[in-house]
């Protein structure tokens, strides 16, 4: 795999552990602004927008790491040939709804942006703005699955695949 996809997958990762951490201090200033008397304005918006761009953000580096949950329990029984077949077919499906899923995402942004929504509470944000994470985690998640079903094509363990069997051998 080349450094640059492998750097792209830990920025997403990076990106999505920073908007945990914008979540926990909203909260935080929202905890400390009720004891001391005052509010932040729209804090329950932008947490739930980070909690958005994190979700999505952190899709492609879990897929790598193998951190999704996969039912192996009849994939472990296949024999090499009928197992990459299977996981063939499955990254060309999920490839597929990704595409789909891509360009509905960066379409909504492009929309958002056009139209100019804005959300409403106290501050009013630009809608396109925290659309943009959830579009690029998807198209991030689409290069990934895309990644895994060239390294199957060619012969190759997805990189995922090496997580999981290091994460069985651990449990042992």
């Amino acid at each position: 795999m080349s450094p640059l996809k492998e750097k792209m997958y830990q920025a997403s990762g990076l990106l999505a552990g920073l908007c945990i951490v914008i979540i926990t201090l909203l909260l935080l200033a929202q905890i400390v602004g009720r004891m001391a008397g005052f509010i932040v304005p729209s804090a329950e918006d932008f947490a739930g927008y980070a909690l958005a761009a994190s979700t999505f953000l952190g899709l492609a580096y879990t897929f790598r790491e193998g951190g999704h949950i996969r039912v192996t329990l009849v994939i472990e029984r296949f024999s090499p040939f009928p197992r990459k077949i299977q996981e063939t077919v499955i990254l060309l499906l999920s490839f597929t709804l990704l595409c789909y899923l891509s360009y509905a995402c960066s379409y909504m942004v492009y929309e958002s942006y056009i139209y100019e929504e804005v959300s409403y509470g106290y501050v009013p944000v630009p809608l396109w703005i925290p659309q943009v994470p959830v579009a690029v985690g998807v198209i991030a998640l689409n290069l990934a699955i895309l990644d895994a079903l060239i390294m199957v094509l060619k012969g190759k363990k997805p990189t995922y695949s090496e997580q999981e069997d290091a994460l069985s051998l651990e449990e042992i």
